[in-house]
């Protein structure tokens, strides 16, 4: 099997990785502010740490995953004065800002689930760590890279810059560029800087979420919270950083520059982030106005929707297209993607009804190896699926007869298609959901039986009208030398 390569976003190229302290591995992501239902973005990103997540336990690497929740400091439009997403919300609803922000909590939590991605080990919530942001500001101070200023507290991004000369070494942005291209808001005439980034808030009189510390009555900054919680919880160095391109800049850029102040190195060892989706080439987001949310998709019920479809073609749609790459929104897309889907299924299961013949006159080899040099290189999970699609032409081939396959090799496939297109890709055989599911197949399957037998007895008004019926209902129903096939 190759090493396991992974774009590293700080170094701009490939890298294998190697944990800090194997078998164990740290992985941290950044999760949702809470102010408003998952849209597809979201799945993006939590889909693509999904996988990584799977694919380093079939490493049998121990993982340690968190995964935050952003429920205070993430002000209106990423920057550092206005409403907080949360709080303007609850305005708006006449709520309580915790009310709203465990109510939307709720909801991905459960988009997450119809989506079959893996609940994180530890999902730090940013309201529950008051204490550690504010011990993490003193470590700045202490540094001499912070300034307080009316109440409130910031970081001294042209100092650090003028002393570490790594200040935009993710994102590649250089000081003089943000001097020009960065405007002086109303009310940030308080910071040193139009770059410089809060730590702490001062609250103004109407802000609902408020904390004590030694600087004022307040609350942390958006980007801080990351980098107390990540060393929480994973150590001061660990393994992998991920998260949406889009957080990049400034998220990800202050959060390194604020964690080397503190603690005088770098925390993370390789950055990974996942690119975006889009609607004819725009940017998908709910600051655009443009973003359909996940339920919507599950329901058909948006403007720009042809139909419902499927949470795991959802899923499956995502993972055609390599995380890294820019991955563009259609209905034609989504329903290549549902029928793409639905003949993997169909080859799967019908990978469990083949025979094994003691001859074999077709030989579907080098399947696993394949598929896990595609995981090892950045987990290149379309050329994952490649790979099966050429394998379920061998099992159709051997399913009508055209081919046989030993034990061995039949087992060997099995084994295969399980790993990879359950463990690892996460898509769900049974479709949503599990028992009622089951029963789904056993009443269809019942009417088919019901159908057999009464052709059997040459009932054929009975026999059409169940075969008509299932087709209205958009069924296929396909006689064989053994009985019958049906799909959706």
């Amino acid at each position: 099997m190759n090493k396991f390569h992974i774009y590293n976003t700080l170094t701009r190229k490939k890298e294998e990785f190697i944990p800090i302290s194997p078998p164990l591995v740290g992985l941290y992501v950044c999760g949702p502010t809470v102010y408003g239902d998952p849209h597809l973005g979201h799945a993006r990103s939590a889909i693509t740490f999904d996988i990584l997540f799977r694919y380093l336990q079939h490493l049998n690497y121990k993982v340690r995953y968190v995964r935050n929740i952003t429920d205070v400091g993430h002000l209106v439009d990423d920057a550092d004065e206005g409403e907080d997403k949360i709080e303007q919300k609850a305005r708006l609803e006449q709520l309580e800002p915790m009310e709203v922000a465990q109510y939307y909590t709720n909801r991905y939590h459960k988009a997450m689930e119809i989506l079959n991605v893996l609940q994180p080990s530890i999902e730090p919530h940013a309201s529950g760590h008051i204490i550690e942001q504010i011990e993490f500001i003193k470590k700045i101070f202490d540094a001499g890279f912070a300034y307080q200023s009316n109440g409130s507290v910031y970081f001294d991004v042209k100092k650090y810059n003028e002393k570490t000369g790594a200040y935009g070494e993710l994102s590649g942005r250089k000081i003089d560029e943000l001097l020009e291209n960065t405007r002086t808001l109303d009310g940030q005439d308080e910071k040193l800087h139009s770059f410089d980034f809060a730590l702490w808030k001062k609250a103004t009189p109407e802000h609902l979420m408020r904390w004590n510390s030694p600087w004022s009555e307040g609350f942390p900054g958006w980007h801080l919270e990351c980098s107390a919680m990540g060393t929480k919880y994973l150590g001061e160095q660990f393994d992998i950083h991920g998260g949406g391109m889009d957080l990049i800049f400034p998220h990800h850029e202050c959060e390194i520059a604020q964690s080397k102040a503190a603690l005088k190195h770098q925390t993370v060892r390789y950055w990974m982030h996942n690119n975006m989706i889009t609607i004819n080439g725009q940017k998908m987001g709910k600051s655009l106005g443009n973003s359909i949310l996940l339920e919507e998709f599950f329901t058909g019920n948006h403007p720009l929707l042809a139909q419902q479809y499927n949470p795991m073609t959802i899923r499956f749609f995502i993972l055609q297209a390599h995380y890294r790459s820019t991955l563009d929104f259609s209905n034609d897309a989504l329903q290549a993607s549902g029928k793409g889907l639905v003949r993997l299924m169909e080859a799967y299961e019908r990978l469990q009804k083949i025979t094994p013949a003691n001859a074999t006159t077709v030989l579907v080899s080098g399947l696993r190896e394949k598929c896990e040099d595609a995981m090892a290189d950045d987990m290149n999970t379309p050329i994952v699926i490649a790979h099966l699609f050429d394998a379920m032409r061998e099992i159709n081939k051997i399913f009508d007869g055209n081919a046989t396959i030993s034990a061995a090799d039949l087992e060997e496939l099995k084994s295969v298609f399980d790993i990879f297109i359950n463990k690892i890709l996460g898509i769900k055989i049974e479709n949503d959901s599990g028992k009622s599911y089951e029963a789904y197949r056993k009443a269809v399957d019942l009417l088919l039986e019901i159908r057999l037998q009464a052709k059997t007895n040459k009932d054929w008004a009975t026999s059409d009208k169940i075969r008509n019926a299932l087709t209205d209902y958009g069924f296929t129903i396909k006689d064989t030398k053994d009985g019958y096939e049906w799909s959706v």
